[in-house]
């Protein structure tokens, strides 16, 4: 249960969101997208399988270079259509001084379905 006042949410909400490392194992430019983005399809390993996602990634990121790199992703949200594309899990970022979205990711190689506590 969230306290409204403050903002806060329980422990117990927290560990409701399943967010797991996954590897890219292809990605692609999507010029459909309404702002620039980047398809990717994500291997979360064995557990939870491959996932695919859009995300506005490109001001860092081309889809050569997120090839192979582990990203963090919470991967119990419902899919979400964006555009023609069916995105099953979000990434997770946060934004540099001009507001341009970095992935978050370990700092470390870790296996794939490694879950954050």
């Amino acid at each position: 249960m969230s306290d409204k006042a403050t903002g806060q949410i329980s422990f117990d909400d927290f560990m409701k969101v399943d967010i797991r490392v996954g590897r890219v194992i292809r990605a692609e430019a999507y010029p459909e997208a309404r702002k620039p983005a980047i398809k990717m399809w994500i291997d979360f390993g064995p557990e939870i399988g491959e996932r695919k996602t859009s995300a506005q990634v490109t001001a860092h990121y081309s889809p050569e270079t997120l090839i192979g790199r582990q990203v963090m992703g919470v991967v119990n949200f419902p899919p979400r259509q964006i555009g023609k594309f069916m995105s099953e899990v979000l990434v997770l970022g946060a934004p540099d001084t001009e507001d341009q979205v970095v992935l978050l990711a370990p700092d470390q190689e870790v296996p794939e379905g490694s879950r954050m506590f």
